[in-house]
């Protein structure tokens, strides 16, 4: 395989809502570039993008898989991601590395809410994009309306390249507006099209078109503005120019019909990416820091400059280890070449180096800046980090992955597979970064956390597969708080044991004060007149922090309550630490018991994106999960519902909200406070804890 400096690359990653066809988009273009020799379809499980076991089996991309072809003299990395809400962090990872973005949407469907969550991740990384109205074939496609709505709810900048003559079913032929072409493919099998001029009947569309698109060109350029007002338009030089730099800057995004599955248009847009889509080379350098340093810098992309690349994906393969797939920012990588990963400080040695087309790998001596490659059995490397020269120790920023929006517990069916589960999601983690592992002392278990119920699924399902263990994941326990409500001046309990020899005492009086929520606990020594001696008021604070952090009705953390230490008594002999501890946590349950003690829940701030046809529904089931609306506020055709939400009401929430709006709802969560439970679920929780304490 040549080497391909950075001005003859493209990467694109194709984004958009599941099942608009990107897979499959992916696999005509493979094969018109002659990487391929036959096009795999979904259906039988045989793409080169989805290759994985459980992509296989659900018909699904589940990760986002690098592929490459070479057109006319130009090496496309593509970047196929997955549609499904759940693995909306490989998304993130691909947009981090490519330079185009290209957002697929279904001819007949059009913007759906997958389209627009992953749209938000360009707009905010201010990316360069491109629109692709697919499934033109589909007998209730209806390009013009599709464009509008994108128009509208995407970005107003977009702008037709190429549109269907005949679309529906039988869709063969295109119009492209740049070449000035009617473009007629056969099947997509035989590669084959014709192009001729424009027939009378389309012709004057096809010209309203290019002006529209000549003066949006000129728009973007003073220079260009000029020229298009003193020749009344722009040659074709000037438009390639100008059509590049309006691409980089975002003030185009241009909008092209076809049909996957027909190969109908593939072969125009080809052209289009490498004629008209920047370059790494022609976007601004990718951000970063030097290691030490929190003085932000830019690495630009050239061939000598200091090797720099960045892991976006690891992978796990069978007989190989893990393969780190990354993006050379800056400079040459060849195989034993010595670097640093800076993100962890270990020193790596380059292995072979290997350009992927999903599980297929070509090895190559070297890459360049802008490309996209894959090596083999780094000591010490995963996604996220970066790997530069020890003279020029880079960071370069991390991806941007989503927040959890689902937790479980990990129970293992067989003592003893612990070790073994936690290499396993350990592994499961590093191939998807939005999965979070930890052991949470207070709750005493293992909480994974992800985007949504089938990537946790996916978890469990690989411990199994991959490592031959067994686990449940099943409802996390909830981090609930215990508080006071009413003050109690005189908790008291004496501590007093003899039994031969010498004996215990300790004494102490307790008063008791709720605080403000958020305050946390207050210790107050009080003591005047050496009634409790100093030397045992350390005994006094443990003992607090040892019951607080315990609990007493459920055995949950004691939040937002000060204790004061007003009196007590000692005696000369039998008086010591462990007494006045004791005497401590007795008179501190004491008093708690008294205080009107009270259950506090975590509370979560969530929002939820719907079409506004499934409102009532999301806010029916708000409220049934004793939720409270906080407000709403339209985006387009969309309502964003946001509320407070308990904890304890969300276990798989993702998952009901498809069910109850058909797919097409998404949520986010974040923690807000806690607050006090109603008196009912208080009871119900604390008959449950005694009840679990009894088995």
């Amino acid at each position: 395989m040549k080497v391909f400096n950075p001005d003859a690359i493209r990467n694109i990653a194709f984004i958009g809502h599941g099942g608009s066809g990107k897979t499959l988009l992916s696999e005509v273009m493979l094969y018109n570039a002659g990487e391929i020799n036959r096009i795999g379809s979904i259906e039988e499980g045989n793409t080169t993008s989805d290759f994985n076991k459980n992509e296989i089996e659900r018909n699904i991309s589940l990760s986002a898989t690098p592929l490459h072809l070479e057109w006319k003299d130009t090496k496309v990395n593509i970047i196929d991601t997955p549609g499904y809400s759940d693995f909306t962090g490989q998304v993130s990872a691909g947009l981090h590395v490519a330079d185009v973005a290209v957002s697929v949407i279904k001819a007949a469907e059009g913007v759906e809410v997958g389209t627009e969550v992953t749209w938000e991740n360009v707009c905010k990384h201010e990316m360069p994009a491109a629109i692709i109205i697919n499934k033109v074939d589909n007998e209730h496609s209806d390009f013009q309306t599709t464009f509008e709505i994108a128009k509208d709810r995407l970005n107003n900048d977009a702008t037709v390249i190429s549109y269907p003559v005949n679309e529906g079913v039988g869709f063969d032929t295109v119009i492209d507006i740049i070449k000035m072409k009617e473009i007629t493919f056969e099947d997509a099998e035989s590669k084959k099209f014709s192009e001729k001029d424009i027939s009378d009947e389309h012709k004057e569309k096809a010209e309203t078109m290019r002006e529209e698109l000549v003066e949006k060109i000129a728009e973007s350029s003073e220079d260009l503005m000029n020229k298009f007002f003193e020749a009344g338009t722009l040659n074709d030089e000037e438009l390639q120019i100008g059509l590049r730099a309006a691409l980089i800057n975002r003030s185009i995004i241009p909008v092209f019909a076809l049909s996957a599955s027909q190969g109908a248009g593939i072969a125009n847009f080809l052209d289009f990416v490498v004629n008209y889509f920047p370059s790494p080379a022609d976007r601004s350098g990718v951000k970063a820091k030097m290691d030490g340093s929190d003085d932000e810098i830019e690495i630009k992309c050239v061939v000598d400059g200091e090797p720099t690349a960045f892991v976006f994906k690891s992978l796990s393969e069978a007989h190989v280890g893990e393969l780190s797939v990354f993006k050379v920012f800056s400079g040459r990588l060849k195989a034993g070449m010595d670097m640093q990963n800076t993100t962890r400080e270990k020193n790596e040695r380059l292995g072979q180096l290997f350009i992927l087309n999903g599980k297929n790998r070509k090895e190559v001596t070297e890459l360049t800046a802008g490309d996209i490659g894959a090596v083999v059995k780094l000591k010490d490397t995963h996604a996220g980090n970066t790997l530069a020269t020890k003279s020029h120790p880079v960071i370069i920023n991390d991806i941007d992955y989503p927040a959890p929006i689902i937790r479980g517990a990990v129970i293992a069916r067989s003592k003893g597979d612990e070790d073994k589960i936690a290499a396993g999601l350990h592994t499961f983690h590093e191939e998807n970064p939005t999965v979070a592992v930890h052991f949470d002392p207070e709750l005493g278990q293992t909480i994974l956390s992800g985007q949504g119920e089938l990537q946790l699924d996916l978890a469990v399902k690989t411990l199994r597969d991959r490592y031959g263990v067994e686990v449940d994941l099943i409802e996390p326990k909830i981090p609930y708080r215990e508080t006071i409500k009413t003050v109690i001046g005189n908790a008291e309990y004496k501590h007093k044991k003899q039994s031969g020899g010498r004996g215990q005492y300790g004494h102490v009086v307790l008063k008791l004060e709720p605080l403000p929520r958020g305050t946390g606990m207050e210790f107050v020594d009080a003591i005047v007149g050496g009634v409790v001696p100093r030397n045992f008021i350390p005994a006094v604070e443990k003992g607090l922090n040892e019951i607080t952090s315990k609990g007493i009705l459920t055995e949950s953390k004691v939040i937002d309550v000060r204790t004061t230490l007003h009196f007590g008594s000692y005696h000369n002999v039998d008086s010591d630490e462990v007494s006045f501890k004791l005497a401590t946590t007795n008179a501190f349950k004491k008093g708690f018991l008294e205080a009107k003690p009270a259950l506090l829940e975590p509370i979560f701030d969530v929002a939820v994106k719907v079409p506004e046809t499934y409102m009532g529904d999301v806010m029916g089931d708000i409220s049934s999960r004793r939720g409270k609306i906080s407000g709403m506020e339209a985006e387009g055709p969309f309502q964003v519902i946001k509320a407070r939400v308990p904890l304890s009401e969300l276990y798989k929430y993702s998952t009901h909200l498809r069910s109850i709006t058909s797919g097409r709802g998404v949520h986010t969560r974040a923690f807000s406070h806690y607050e006090e439970m109603p008196r009912d679920a208080q009871e119900k929780v604390i008959e449950d804890f005694k009840k679990a304490k009894e088995e």
